[in-house]
């Protein structure tokens, strides 16, 4: 049995999660928040999600997790057997990840411990944000799915990359991702429709409002540390 370490309020742990689901792979959760000294054994750099295999051995990061299930699951495929259209679609995961959800995360803090930033950072980030949603709109078919007409690795990657600069591009940015590409909207709202999202989605939010209370913990101790 599969036990999938982390916590139902992360993006990145909802990607592996949602591929394990829509595989019908049997797995444990193991809840486990960063900072806790568990997960280090677990995730040499200390992130959420890891993944301890039915042999025992753990692997970290959610791009190489998804890859391993799979290779190992391979029933239910999420990448086409062509190599090209493989390409394509991990081109479209890097892609999103490098320009939509790592430049969100600055604004983070903002949006979750009301850390102020400055209007330097916030314009940085909406123009890697712009270069993202440019590229999206000019890789994805939404045909109706992001590459084509299979559900791939690149709609689930993508649905849960979105969250963050769906969540701080309002209040931080004025900005909303969702119609600056042309079919994204629809689409996002089709895979909220999902019965794997709709399951997801319930799970993130039954564990909110304790991991939003760890975070306030974390960084009420972090500000005592610095007084």
């Amino acid at each position: 049995m599969l036990t999938l370490h982390g916590f139902s309020s992360s993006n990145y742990y909802n990607i592996v999660k949602h591929c394990l689901l829509h595989k019908g792979v049997p797995f444990d959760e193991h809840l486990v928040y960063p900072g806790m000294p568990e997960l280090v054994a677990l995730s040499p750099a200390g992130k959420v999600p890891a993944l301890t295999t039915a042999s025992g051995t753990t692997l970290s990061e959610s791009s190489v997790l998804i890859e391993y299930i799979e290779e190992a699951y391979p029933d239910k495929p999420l990448l086409p057997k062509d190599p090209e259209q493989r390409a394509q679609v991990r081109q479209v995961m890097k892609m999103a990840e490098l320009y939509l959800e790592l430049p969100a995360r600055r604004l983070l803090p903002a949006v979750l411990g009301n850390v102020p930033v400055s209007d330097a950072v916030k314009k940085e980030v909406r123009l890697t944000l712009d270069k993202g949603t440019a590229s999206l709109g000019q890789l994805a078919r939404f045909k109706p799915w992001v590459c084509g007409d299979e559900l791939s690795l690149a709609d689930i990657y993508l649905r849960y990359v979105l969250a963050i600069p769906k969540l701080v591009g309002p209040s931080q940015l004025q900005w909303d991702v969702l119609p600056a590409v042309p079919g994204l909207a629809e689409w996002d709202a089709r895979m909220a429709e999902d019965a794997v999202s709709k399951q997801v989605d319930a799970d993130q939010q039954a564990n909110m409002k304790e991991f939003m209370a760890y975070v306030g913990k974390a960084m009420g101790g972090a500000k005592q540390e610095d007084n």
